[in-house]
């Protein structure tokens, strides 16, 4: 991708890069090509609510994925649905919120695209879910031949999986730079990071 908007927040680019709303300037590429149509293949994109259908049971929503993307690997998704004990008869609009991101995370994390956009999948669930959240991505993520952009505001959490970090602030860049500058420069663990620069905004 190419240098971040000077002005964008988090979810407005994530939905760009996804293909989902148009930038009013600048340009997103995607192996050097404008994101659009062509580049859908080559996301998956994991949005900050639920996207099934509440009447779908969870094997709909595998059959759905399946048949939609190409690149759906429905036995990897059925792994960590199989250690939730979430039988494949049960309905989404049954589910807990926590339960709900679960099952979106193992359909997302899925596919063999090249960038996942997921955003805020920490929000609203609980530490053991959280846990649960960041193991699948560890698990089933190959970094080899995949880039993940996570935006987040629970960094302890998540910090393990980070290799570059952009710090956001009322739509401002204040910091890009990766993990091991960061943390060489300010000899602080990455949240602490965080809050002095936002703080000195």
């Amino acid at each position: 991708m190419p240098a971040w908007p000077q002005w964008c927040w988090k979810t407005t680019f994530i939905k760009t890069a996804a293909s989902f709303i148009h930038s009013t300037s600048g340009q997103v590429l995607l192996h050097n090509q404008p994101v659009g149509q062509k580049t859908k293949q080559y996301i998956s994109y994991l949005p900050d609510q639920n996207f099934l259908y509440p009447w779908f049971k969870v094997r709909d929503a595998l059959h759905y994925f399946s048949s939609f993307f190409h690149d759906f690997d429905s036995k990897q998704a059925k792994s960590p649905l199989n250690r939730m004990g979430i039988s494949p008869n049960q309905r989404i609009r049954s589910c807990s919120k926590g339960m709900q991101e679960k099952i979106n995370i193992a359909l997302a994390i899925s596919r063999r695209a090249s960038l996942f956009l997921f955003d805020e999948p920490l929000a609203t669930v609980d530490p053991l879910t959280r846990d649960f959240i960041i193991d699948t991505i560890k698990n089933n993520l190959d970094r080899k031949h995949s880039s993940i952009l996570i935006s987040t505001h629970l960094i302890n959490d998540v910090e393990a999986l980070f290799d570059d970090v952009i710090i956001l602030y009322e739509g401002k860049v204040l910091v890009w730079a990766s993990v091991k500058e960061l943390k060489a420069k300010y000899q602080m663990p990455l949240e602490e990071i965080f809050k002095e620069v936002i703080r000195h905004a």
